[in-house]
């Protein structure tokens, strides 16, 4: 057998730079090393786990001196869970990576002549500010390098909680999260404590078997709760299994508004295209925004961060410089939330969503705040949005565009260049792509302002707002 190569161990080493995917970064004889889980201004000893050419990857084994850009990590499961990676990063230091990572994808790969950017929008909220958390359960908990290290045989190996990067059938039992209010923690901790004592079953992704698969909490600013759980019922006993589950969060949880299940026989969680039931309440919650009420379903999209999202919208409403008389076409509209929270301002707003569903919703939430200005489509964006859709539509005065991370494909791109609207405001959560959709449409349209938007606190994810004006 071959033998491993011995990786080295690098020593006081100071941390320089915060890098992408959540790591920092540091320069060791013209090599750039990544580093999770420090931060500019550490001192540490590395242990390289993978070299390369022209990197390498470390984990910090001794810190000799701590930054004071440090802060203190307030989870128990940092470090392993894999998510947060920045809580020991102060949050101002994060804003300002952020910032800067904004400003380095739109120059970098952009290449586009740019105004100065505005300062990034921070949240106010940096602990409970999502609406919304899935956990996976799996009969394979994933072991800490502590707990293996001990050699004991564990005899619950049943886990309720995220899945482990790198280990697709493993995963982390979370006691406590501070991603959501307390809720949720009580919910799912109820949940592992009954499902342990009533020996339910808990999935085996690899085998594609087990009673128990995953579970969403899903909260809003009206104060309404959901839980969906997604089940595998093999028979009747299992069906009764579940039933009784059911039933005992009814019992515990009357907050809950919505309680929901799936029988999910599927190999992925994934349950778009899967029956939801009630078990008990609404098939819905509502969430508001400035007056305005909007349905949130199951399959529904919604931005997680509910107060972060309104600062969102207004900003992508003022650069849109709505009169009143616009035609708007809002892409990628989800369930209809952006074009409805400017539909009062314009003459009309289109929506295209790929989600049947969610535009179900869009359409339901344009009768309920009685918008009667709006017309919603279903269907891909790139077989959608054509020629012949404008011709029928008219020319909009304004597109306002919100694609997922992967950013908008070449043929969307080619029939927003045809359509030629005067403005277009460009909300994205990948900067990297909507650098490079920004080139693309350069030949037509200069950017006039630029304005990151802080959602998740404690990662390195950033939204950002651009808009474009048609050149003369």
């Amino acid at each position: 057998m071959r033998k491993k190569k011995k990786l080295p161990l690098l020593t006081e080493v100071e941390i320089s730079a915060i890098a992408a995917e959540g790591k920092a970064l540091a320069r060791v004889d013209d090599r750039v090393v990544f580093v999770p889980y420090v931060v500019p201004g550490d001192v540490v000893d590395l242990q390289v786990k993978r070299k390369k050419a022209n990197y390498m990857e470390a984990v910090a084994v001794k810190f000799h001196r701590r930054s004071p850009l440090r802060a203190q990590p307030f989870c128990p499961h940092y470090g392993v869970c894999g998510g947060c990676k920045w809580q020991c990063l102060q949050y101002a230091e994060q804003l300002k990576a952020k910032q800067q990572q904004v400003y380095d994808n739109l120059t970098r790969i952009g290449k586009v002549e740019l105004p100065p950017f505005r300062p990034i929008l921070g949240s106010q909220k940096t602990r409970e500010y999502r609406n919304k958390l899935e956990f996976g359960f799996s009969n394979k908990r994933w072991l800490t390098e502590e707990e293996v290290s001990q050699d004991i045989r564990y005899d619950v190996m049943d886990a309720v909680g995220f899945h482990i990067a790198g280990a697709f059938d493993k995963v982390l039992d979370i006691t406590e999260c501070h991603l959501m209010d307390d809720t949720q923690n009580q919910i799912r901790n109820f949940i592992r404590s009954y499902a342990l004592q009533h020996r339910l079953s808990f999935y085996d992704l690899r085998e594609n078997r087990g009673l128990l698969r995953s579970m969403m909490v899903r909260g809003s600013n009206t104060g309404e709760l959901m839980l969906l759980i997604q089940f595998r019922m093999e028979d009747e006993a299992d069906r009764t299994e579940a039933n009784a589950l059911l039933q005992a969060l009814s019992d515990q949880f009357p907050q809950i508004t919505s309680l929901l299940y799936v029988d999910n026989h599927k190999a992925n969680d994934t349950f778009a295209d899967q029956t939801v039931h009630c078990f008990r309440g609404t098939d819905h919650i509502y969430e508001q925004m400035e007056g305005l009420r909007f349905k949130v379903g199951p399959k529904s999209f919604y931005q997680t961060n509910t107060e972060q999202a309104y600062e969102l919208y207004r900003v992508a409403r003022d650069f849109a410089q709505l009169t009143g008389q616009e035609l708007v076409y809002d892409l990628y509209t989800g369930t209809g939330t952006i074009a409805n929270f400017v539909a009062r301002r314009t003459r009309q707003v289109i929506g295209i969503e790929y989600v049947p569903e969610a535009i179900d919703d869009a359409r339901i939430n344009s009768q309920l705040n009685q918008i009667d200005n709006t017309l919603f489509y279903a269907g891909d964006m790139k077989d959608i949005l054509n020629r012949d859709f404008i011709d029928r539509h008219g020319r909009p005065d304004v597109i306002i565009t919100d694609p997922p991370r992967a950013g908008m494909h070449q043929d969307v791109i080619d029939t927003i260049l045809f359509a030629a609207p005067r403005r277009i405001v460009y909300v994205s959560c990948n900067p990297a792509t909507q650098a490079r959709d920004l080139q693309l449409l350069d030949p037509d349209y200069s950017v006039e302002a630029v304005q990151p938007v802080d959602m998740f606190p404690h990662t390195q994810h950033v939204e950002n707002v651009v808009l474009l004006q048609r050149r003369s």
